[in-house]
């Protein structure tokens, strides 16, 4: 999963390349701790309206799309799950001693995240499993937790609620102009996609150790917004399911390629 900060360069080098593509409610308790000034924000979450201190100081960061986010608002977290933000945008993240490894979403480190005493817990996506939990800890050190991941089963789908997320950061940590710029220059560039993209064939794929794999499920929510034609549209098996593409196979259904080269 990528933010919306990655999702607008996807799109601009896409557009360049002339095919295009940008890429139950749970409320906290009205004593969630506070930031130093004692100011509190309310914001709209996966989990519904959440009360969480505005400019928190101690953030645990899970999600990490959000992280991307948190990181270009210039905030630095307490926690995070290293292995799984090794990537070069959070590498000096992975590589800080402060920093504490919080594990992963298969073997997560619950009393890390116990020690550090958050006041805001980020969660979602590969640990919204995990989201009861997390509520339980946010609540033990008098902090918040929210899940504002972007769902494909969101108002406006994934794309809009990339936005929402976005703009739902920037109200936490103060940085409502710079989640405005955000969105604004997503916005710029998926227009630019949307222009350039007029019926082409794609074939949106996941390359990972010389394998090719379909990435319809996971990339295709994004390029809704385009007029584009997946080759295969999710028929030929999807990521992690070793879908036994084949160069020849892909090469005779004769898309533009846009591909994604990653775990």
């Amino acid at each position: 999963m990528f933010s919306l900060i990655k999702r607008a360069g996807v799109a601009a080098a896409l557009v360049t390349a002339t095919v295009a593509f940008t890429a139950c409610s749970t409320t906290s308790s009205d004593d969630a701790s506070s930031s130093a000034d004692g100011e509190t924000v309310t914001i709209s979450t996966n989990l519904g309206d959440v009360t969480v201190p505005k400019n928190p100081t101690k953030v645990v960061v899970l999600d990490n799309t959000a992280a991307e986010t948190v990181k270009a608002f210039g905030v630095t977290p307490v926690a995070i799950p290293k292995q799984l933000f090794s990537s070069d945008q959070l590498a000096d993240w992975a590589d800080d001693g402060d920093i504490k490894d919080v594990g992963t979403h298969s073997e997560p480190k619950f009393d890390v995240i116990e020690d550090v005493e958050p006041d805001l817990i980020i969660g979602g996506y590969r640990f919204s499993k995990y989201s009861d939990e997390l509520q339980k800890m946010a609540d033990a050190s008098g902090g918040a937790f929210i899940d504002v991941a972007a769902s494909d089963d969101a108002e406006g789908g994934r794309v809009a609620q990339m936005s929402r997320q976005t703009e739902a950061l920037g109200t936490v940590f103060g940085k409502e102009d710079q989640a405005e710029e955000i969105v604004a220059d997503f916005q710029t560039k998926l227009d630019a996609a949307k222009s350039a993209a007029t019926g082409q064939t794609v074939f949106l794929a996941n390359v990972n150790g010389g394998k090719i794999d379909n990435g319809a499920k996971r990339i295709s929510p994004l390029t809704e917004p385009l007029d584009v034609r997946d080759v295969f549209a999710g028929e030929a098996g999807d990521i992690h399911q070793n879908s036994g593409l084949t160069p020849e196979a892909i090469a005779q259904a004769n898309p533009r390629v846009g591909d994604r080269d990653g775990p």
